[in-house]
């Protein structure tokens, strides 16, 4: 059956979006503010593009002692160079020279990155709070990449990366949603529901998303939907811990309104997955639309967000957290899936 997602009348939508803008969870969060983290930012786009294309060879050994290990994985990871190409530095070379106009447009943007090394500083105080025993990253490094150079998560895709040289941000993928260089003629070609999240407040929230990924690997995927929107709703409520300041809308993709009428319409995307027997199907194909990204749940109508499944889980987990407040973010991490959704008693009305 096709659904439509109702929206309120334009005043309580307003209460909605200034409602869930904010932090979705209305525990005190903790004081950090004794936490000392060293967290240094480099900038690779920088030294990269300073090359000396003339020389490019030894030059590019010399980066290559500036970064140890980032740069094999920008070679290798993110240029897609096999090591001991004997091409390399070609392509490195052409690679600067194409994507010169890139940089020259991050650079623009990023002139300062203080703010951004600060979000992310105080991302990771709250990491070390919930989980002491992770070693945080101790650099924070941002670099150019291919417009196509897209990383999935298990919460979204973006262009930053973890390695174990520290957190990468992909600057190609953070240049305002509107940059030209996104524009489906004549650029790499990315849909409106993607290239809106191609800003700066993503930085953060990207690094956030990788380090739950680092300390929680994702498990195989032939699992039932139900389990699946439970591990996505465990990794968003995690989220909402290490960014309690940070807008709901920008941890989870969807737009305020997206958002508004997910809320409005709670008990009637459950109903939709419980009525066409969802929630067991761990047919992918079956179930590919909620758990993707997307510019909608088809199932659901034009006006409502794609990947379906990271709000359901969200709402999951909340309800269980709220019955269980004891439950400590590890242990809520190591807990199977399905017990988690029944002992939620989830059941929206």
């Amino acid at each position: 059956m096709h659904l439509i997602l109702h929206m309120r009348s334009t005043i309580i939508l307003l209460l909605f979006i200034a409602t869930f803008a904010a932090c979705s969870n209305p525990d005190k969060k903790p004081d950090v503010s004794g936490i000392k983290i060293n967290l240094a930012t480099q900038r690779f786009e920088q030294d990269l593009f300073a090359l000396d294309t003339n020389n490019m060879a030894a030059s590019m050994q010399k980066l290559a002692a500036q970064y140890p290990g980032f740069f094999q994985d920008f070679m290798g990871n993110i240029l897609g160079i096999p090591a001991g190409d004997p091409q390399a530095v070609l392509i490195v070379k052409k690679f600067i020279t194409d994507f010169r106009p890139v940089k020259e447009a991050s650079d623009a943007k990023y002139k300062d990155f203080s703010a951004y090394t600060e979000e992310v500083t105080q991302m990771l105080k709250y990491t070390h709070h919930y989980f002491p025993k992770y070693p945080l990253p101790e650099r924070l490094i941002t670099f150019v990449g291919p417009m196509d150079a897209f990383y999935e998560s298990t919460l979204g895709w973006s262009g930053d990366v973890i390695t174990s040289s520290g957190l990468g941000i992909g600057l190609q993928m953070h240049l305002g949603g509107n940059s030209p260089l996104y524009a489906e003629e004549g650029g790499q070609g990315y849909p409106q529901y993607i290239s809106r999240r191609f800003e700066p407040a993503y930085i953060a929230v990207n690094s956030a998303r990788n380090i739950i990924d680092d300390m929680f690997p994702d498990q195989p995927k032939n699992k039932t939907l139900v389990e699946q929107m439970v591990d996505k709703g465990k990794r968003m409520y995690v989220l909402d811990k290490l960014l309690p300041d940070v807008a709901d809308t920008l941890k989870i993709g969807y737009t305020a309104n997206q958002l508004a009428g997910s809320y409005n319409s709670e008990a009637v995307i459950w109903n939709m997955f419980t009525e066409n027997n969802f929630l067991y199907e761990s047919d992918y194909q079956k179930i590919k639309s909620f758990v993707g990204e997307g510019p909608k749940t088809p199932e659901l109508g034009d006006e409502s967000p794609g990947y379906i499944a990271l709000f359901t889980g969200w709402q999951i987990v909340k309800k269980y957290m709220a019955d269980h407040p004891d439950t400590t973010l590890e242990q809520l991490m190591q807990m199977d899936n399905r017990k988690v959704f029944e002992l939620s008693k989830y059941k929206p009305k």
